[in-house]
């Protein structure tokens, strides 16, 4: 069992909430073999941080295990506190270099020395770094939600709800410290082999924000299609309900084995949450428990204020389901309206502003060449 894993302590349970077991994850079935997997490190041309390299006489590099299109990470040993393995994290010389993607690799790490909770990824401060930027945080041994055993979905309706209510745990804490994460979703869970779990990457996580953001509708970063809440999409303003909305979707996939409006298109999939309701997760997996089901409608309700409050709601139900209130959300499920939105049909905008610049100068020729004739 890895050395830093063991290093969790007992989580630390929302307000109101039982205290959750030393081993959480550990009568959920998914959870009792999980393998350790890396992503692949595929060549670069980027600068790479050498096995055997120290950086700042401190991190002993041993291995390259993962690189996206953000940064690349390495498993390293920290010599200054008895060899512990840490993941350092190097963020890519394009993200370096650009104002707003350095901006989001900073935030990330403030945000992650902000918080301390058994299910968030812990990160370590550091002091007089030399050299390129980087951040250092616990190395977890075990896999990500959406690579857990994906032919086993739907999981089963109590282990899809107790991953879930373990989320709500640490994501909970989060909201305690003003801090909403803004892109849940299964690539930012991390199921670890010693049965814990872990909500990772911070770098779009923020204070709730009650204006619209003109830097996410210039940019367009603020969160994963599949797993935006309506108001996202809308550039609307975010809060706890935001995040309930996520976790909300993470759920149903759990529960039926696909996300809601599942859509060759991610981003036409994400504007039908604007305009409708999902499929009832009861059609697509028969054998979930009414109860289960209205869980999973209350978080995905369009209007924030029609969600769970906040995450201690959410996981109260999730804990205990038996006894969750029925509203019916599943009779009154309108599926979505067909609409044409030019920014999410940049062809169809195209061919529009085309005919009508077009229409335009044949106006325009005729105009100049006849009007002053028919005077």
């Amino acid at each position: 069992m890895d050395t830093m894993i063991q290093e969790s302590a007992t989580p630390m349970p929302l307000h109101g909430a039982a205290p959750t077991a030393a081993l959480p994850l550990a009568d959920v079935t998914c959870c009792r073999a999980v393998p350790e997997v890396c992503g692949s490190v595929e060549p670069s041309a980027e600068p790479q941080l050498r096995p055997d390299q120290v950086l700042d006489g401190r991190f002993l590099i041993r291995a390259a295990i993962n690189r996206n299109g953000m940064a690349t990470i390495y498993r390293a040993e920290d010599l200054s506190n008895q060899g512990r393995e840490v993941a350092i994290k190097v963020p890519l010389l394009g993200v370096e270099s650009s104002p707003g993607g350095f901006a989001h690799f900073r935030h990330e790490e403030e945000i992650g020395l902000r918080l301390a909770h058994p299910f968030l990824l812990r990160f370590h401060p550091v002091a007089g770094k030399g050299g390129r930027p980087y951040l250092v945080t616990e190395y977890l041994r075990g896999c990500t939600l959406d690579r857990l055993a994906p032919a086993a979905r739907p999981l089963a309706e109590a282990d899809a709800l107790k991953i879930t209510g373990l989320i709500c745990e640490g994501v909970g804490h989060m909201h305690e410290r003003g801090v909403i994460h803004r892109d849940l979703k299964p690539s930012n869970i991390m199921i670890c082999r010693d049965q814990t779990l872990r909500v990772m990457d911070f770098g779009l996580a923020s204070a709730p924000m009650r204006r619209r953001s003109v830097f996410a509708r210039l940019t367009g970063i603020f969160g994963t299609p599949e797993y935006m809440a309506p108001e996202q999409v809308e550039n609307g303003p975010i809060d706890e309900r935001t995040d309930v909305y996520g976790l909300g979707v993470i759920l149903y996939e759990l529960l039926t084995g696909s996300v809601p409006f599942q859509d060759g298109d991610p981003w036409e999939s994400a504007y039908k949450r604007t305009a409708g309701d999902p499929i009832a997760p009861r059609k697509l997996n028969p054998g979930l428990s009414p109860q289960a089901e209205e869980i999973v409608l209350h978080a995905l309700q369009r209007r924030p204020r029609d969600r769970y409050p906040g995450m201690a709601a959410f996981a109260a139900d999730l804990r205990a389901p038996a006894g969750v209130r029925m509203t019916g959300h599943a009779g009154r499920l309108q599926p979505p309206r067909k609409k044409i939105s030019l920014q999410t049909t940049p062809v169809i905008a195209g061919l529009l502003l085309g005919f009508g610049a077009i229409a335009f100068f044949i106006l325009l020729f005729f105009v100049l060449r006849y009007w002053p004739s028919a005077r």
